[in-house]
């Protein structure tokens, strides 16, 4: 199984000429947030891949969708010209069809100011809770929880920064210990030195800073 991942900054080779002959066998690609709108469209007609994807904090959330072909149809209201094709996961808990992953999404940042896709920590376990009863219903049927969390905000003290706004949610750790997804992938933290680890691990978890491009390449991922 091999899943690209973007967030943040279209400064990677996911958005470059070569992207068909770097990711040409990818099965599937997410977005962790704070992407232009019109990059999902670009992705997924050039890998011809579907592109699920979660709100960041400089996301707007508010958009005109209508349904065509199982994709949402978005404009972004400040520009009804951008289109861009891609399942918004934010607050979801989906199965894809072609891979059978089981993925769910929790896009936005801390609150730190008025702005839209942001929560407190109160909030942010609210919107999990609502997932609870997809997540049992998960591991009923096809033996675990989750696949995959996408967040745009990283966990509490697992490569968060300290200001408020790039600080991590607590609930993200209790997630992580009562439903093990395999993975739990994020944007919101800027890698701007290479040199900074992506990776970290908790429990059976790995947590991964997919800022820019990351490549997800688990053949023991999913049922």
């Amino acid at each position: 199984m091999r899943l690209l991942c973007v967030s943040d900054t279209t400064r990677s080779l996911a958005f470059s000429p070569s992207i068909k002959s770097v990711y040409h066998d990818t099965d599937l690609i997410l977005s962790a947030g704070d992407m232009p709108l019109e990059s999902y469209d670009y992705m997924a007609t050039m890998l011809s891949r579907d592109v699920y994807y979660v709100y960041g904090n400089h996301n707007l959330k508010h958009f005109d969708i209508d349904m065509k072909k199982g994709f949402y149809k978005n404009s972004d209201p400040l520009d009804p010209s951008v289109k861009f094709y891609g399942f918004l996961l934010d607050g979801k808990v989906i199965r894809d069809k072609a891979t059978g992953l089981l993925i769910a999404g929790l896009g936005g940042s801390m609150r730190y100011n008025e702005g839209d896709s942001q929560y407190s920590e109160r909030e942010m376990e609210r919107r999990i809770r609502r997932m609870i009863p997809r997540l049992l219903f998960n591991k009923h049927k096809y033996g675990r929880y989750l696949d995959i969390l996408v967040t745009h905000a990283p966990p509490y003290g697992m490569g968060d920064g300290q200001d408020l706004c790039h600080m991590g949610f607590k609930c993200f750790l209790d997630f992580m210990e009562k439903y093990e997804p395999s993975y739990l992938v994020h944007g919101h933290v800027h890698l701007d030195d290479c040199n900074m680890p992506r990776v970290t691990e908790f429990g059976k978890t790995k947590v991964i800073n997919v800022y820019g491009s990351y490549l997800i390449d688990d053949d023991k991922l999913g049922g």
